[in-house]
């Protein structure tokens, strides 16, 4: 093993990276001008009178969020039509100057505090490009952002993450802005060191669309180099002609592999799947029979979640403030079919031995104790190692959940599943990279046995949870 490897395995992630990545599912919402002239992309010269959502409901958009399993809400508090969703003492073009809530509301008040009482993690996007303040393009306007972002991230509580993207046009002046992002960054460890800094920042990557398109080797440990903003988010936040959200990018499809990380200096940098409901990020009332099927979103769920990433899903309220019906009805079901898949573990009673382990402290049953603390590992040094599961009786199952002791590094790379029968032992799945969460999904197998061989890892292969279902769907 080349040190290069040896010291890849050992790239582990931050306190901060490590809790975003457990909350796996939550939403984008976005909300603003763009909802009431039926746009994509405002101009930045719409009247704040035109806002004005009478049905406004923050508890509706967490309760429809929680039916679906999510875990947290980032709301689009300033998009590039610079209107702000909070009375900004830095700007009049907000809320303040609405009729929503006679101009003495806060919605990014009310988001955070429907979040907090229904137990949602709260994020907050800002878009760096303003097409309506004067100042951008100036120097001026990197302290007039920093101003939002201090007033974002003091006012309402503890924010999970800040949200950027990297679109850069011209403002009302013709000048494009040359972002600080450094100083950006500062202001948000200073006043929230435990909020990752998405896509455009050095916490969490774009996963390269807008599709919903995953790997099939998501890795997290990646070349330094990547979290150089510009090259991630050149073609991202396209204006949106309806087609962009439905591309998939293939574009840098290998980025964590041997051959892509040689001699590269190295940083946990994981990815997020963002897409959304819709074929717009905004809502649009001609898109009410355009929201996704469930299949669809069962599928982009079980492989960015299941495939070592997180999954960020955009539902645009439409007029009255509201998440509408066909969106929301189609949350309770995603929810339903998720929970009713994993709510039974056949594995949770099962015997597991091991070919190599490091000891009791990596026992094998270890992968059984449903805490992420523990795992099994072989002998430092051993990268091939098998681990058996007896169920007891037979079962029948068609989903195998795997996760890495990420805290310990991302280490797996090649695997194979086979079920015995009679005195056959037959493979049934296979994958690559496993990290945070590996779902796999296979044609109906019934056995008592299951053994799950890793061919090749780096340094050694950890595994702190092996688990068995039965889906809830054909």
């Amino acid at each position: 093993m080349n040190d290069n490897i040896r010291i890849a395995a050992q790239v582990v992630p931050s306190p901060r990276q490590l809790a975003w990545q457990e909350l796996e599912f939550y939403s984008f919402i976005h909300f603003g001008i763009n909802t009431f002239t039926d746009k994509e992309w405002g101009l930045g010269d719409e009247a704040p009178a035109i806002f004005n959502p009478e049905e406004f409901d923050a508890k509706q958009w967490v309760e429809v969020c929680k039916s679906a399993g999510m875990r947290g809400l980032i709301l689009t508090c300033k998009h590039h039509d610079g209107f702000c969703l909070w009375p900004s003492s830095h700007t009049g073009h907000s809320v303040k100057h609405s009729p929503w809530r006679d101009g003495q509301g806060d919605m990014v008040q009310e988001v955070a505090d429907a979040c907090r009482e229904g137990g949602l993690k709260f994020g907050v996007y800002l878009s760096p490009w303003d097409r309506h303040d004067g100042r951008y393009g100036t120097s001026e306007y990197n302290e007039y952002l920093k101003d939002q972002l201090r007033e974002l991230l003091t006012g309402y509580g503890d924010i999970f993450c800040v949200w950027f993207d990297g679109a850069c046009g011209e403002g009302p002046n013709g000048l494009k802005q040359v972002y600080d992002w450094d100083g950006y960054y500062e202001v948000i460890r200073e006043l929230q060191p435990g909020a990752v800094i998405s896509v455009c920042g050095p916490d969490v990557r774009w996963c390269g669309n807008e599709a919903g398109h995953t790997r099939e080797s998501e890795w997290s440990v990646v070349p330094a180099e990547l979290q150089d903003c510009e090259k991630i988010l050149e073609e991202s936040q396209h204006v949106d002609d309806g087609e962009f959200a439905r591309r998939s990018n293939s574009r840098d499809e290998n980025l964590g592999s041997r051959e892509a990380i040689a001699g590269k200096e190295l940083v946990w940098y994981p990815a997020e799947v963002n897409t959304s409901i819709r074929p717009g990020w905004f809502y649009h009332a001609a898109e009410d029979d355009q929201v996704r099927s469930l299949e669809e979103l069962l599928d982009i769920y079980d492989k960015s979640v299941g495939g070592n990433s997180t999954f960020l899903l955009n539902l645009p309220p439409d007029k009255r403030g509201l998440i509408h019906e066909n969106d929301a009805r189609r949350m309770a079901e995603l929810g339903e079919v998720i929970r009713s898949t994993f709510e039974y573990n056949l594995a949770a009673g099962a015997q597991a031995t091991a070919t190599e382990t490091a000891g009791e402290a990596n026992a094998a049953g270890r992968v059984l104790d449903g805490n992420r603390d523990t795992f099994w590992c072989p002998k430092e040094g051993t990268e091939q190692a098998s681990i058996e599961l007896d169920l007891n009786v037979e079962q029948s199952f068609d989903t195998i959940v795997l996760k890495e002791h990420i805290q310990s590094g991302q280490r797996i790379e090649q695997l194979h599943l086979e079920y015995l029968d009679g005195a056959i032992w037959k493979r049934f799945s296979e994958c690559t990279v496993v990290g945070h969460k590996r779902i796999l999904k296979f044609p109906e197998v019934t056995a008592r046995h299951i053994r799950l061989t890793i061919d090749k890892s780096r340094w050694c292969p950890t595994l702190s949870a092996f688990e068995v279902y039965l889906s809830a769907v054909e």
